[in-house]
């Protein structure tokens, strides 16, 4: 991954209702000031930036509102003038502000998260990453309390159960080839919120025979799954798709209903200069070129299967390098 590659497009380029999908992308970085990101921010997206709370700030643009934000809800929250803390305290409050804001901005990661945006237009967020990188931002290699993420938040080509039980099961089968590449650092190794579905979830997912309706899909899903911390967070889509039913698992406001996925695996490793948007994306769309094509998918999840077996041959050979060889042999990648 080291050259900047042009971000390629799925085979599945449109919606069912013949609209471009269009994918959410969320940078988390540090090594600028809150105030300095939203500055550069509004220079190379051409905006202005109104603060919408205590560190979130929104930036009109053709493409829609960019947010720029500070990932700490109690940081965000936090009101030391509040007239109901003893007045000792409100009085050292702006003191106590500043210090607390200052530490929160070294530990804490700054995000952009931008709109929907077209498939055809990811080129700018390649553009965005290297303006910031080449302002001093920072990913999660620079301190091993960075556990910093790029996320994405594609749209599905449709809802319908089939649709989506294919692109479960081509983000089951390449699962580990995904983590090999993109989640490199050992920051985020150590942490709970990307973490792969269940086992026993995974092996019911790639049976050669699975093929439930919406609601044994979120059922089985959920049973073993109860919990936004994995690698591709499904409960969005779900809420989306049945709020009643995936209340009945969990309940957690930060769940943002939206016909989409939510991809978290890979870092943000944005100050190395041979890490590329592009990368991630295109590996991505592996996935996507996968989900939509079924002999392959068949192919790889028959595979899968055998790869679960007790053999000399499992022992001395592990999925990640069987599914490289697979695509590679295939021409994904």
């Amino acid at each position: 991954m080291n050259r900047t590659l042009p971000c390629r497009m799925p085979d599945v380029h449109y919606t069912a209702e013949g609209e471009e999908r269009r994918v959410g992308v969320e940078i988390e970085l540090s090594g600028l000031g809150y105030e300095q990101l939203v500055r550069l921010a509004e220079e190379l997206l051409g905006g202005t930036a109104v603060l919408e709370s205590r560190y979130v700030s929104a930036i009109d643009t053709p493409s829609g509102a960019f947010v720029i934000e500070l990932d700490s809800d109690p940081v965000k929250d936090l009101n030391l003038e509040d007239e109901r803390l003893p007045r000792s305290v409100r009085e050292l409050g702006g003191q106590a502000m500043d210090v607390i804001d200052a530490a929160a901005e070294r530990i804490v990661p700054l995000e952009i998260i931008t709109p929907p945006l077209p498939f055809s237009r990811l080129g700018h967020i390649e553009t965005l990453i290297d303006k910031l990188r080449q302002a001093g931002a920072l990913g999660s290699r620079e301190a091993i309390y960075f556990a910093f993420g790029l996320q994405l938040n594609p749209e599905l080509p449709d809802l319908r159960t089939t649709t989506l039980v294919r692109y479960f099961q081509a983000f089951a089968a390449l699962y580990d080839w995904l983590k090999a590449r993109h989640q490199l650092d050992i920051s985020r190794k150590f942490t709970s919120y990307i973490e792969p579905w269940s086992t026993r979830y995974t092996d019911l997912l790639m049976s050669d025979s699975y093929a439930p309706d919406q609601r044994q899909m979120m059922d089985d899903y959920l049973s073993t799954n109860p919990t936004r911390n994995r690698a591709l967070d499904l409960l969005p889509l779900f809420a989306w798709l049945d709020k009643p039913l995936l209340d009945q698992y969990v309940n957690d406001p930060r769940i943002k209903s939206r016909p989409t996925l939510h991809y978290r695996l890979p870092d943000c490793d944005i100050d190395n200069p041979d890490w590329h948007f592009s990368s991630v994306w295109n590996d991505w769309v592996v996935l996507e070129q996968l989900a939509n094509h079924a002999e392959d998918l068949a192919e790889l999840r028959t595979l899968y299967r055998e790869s679960r077996k007790l053999s000399l041959r499992n022992l001395t050979r592990s999925w990640q390098e069987t599914s490289a060889q697979w695509l590679q042999h295939k021409g994904y990648v």
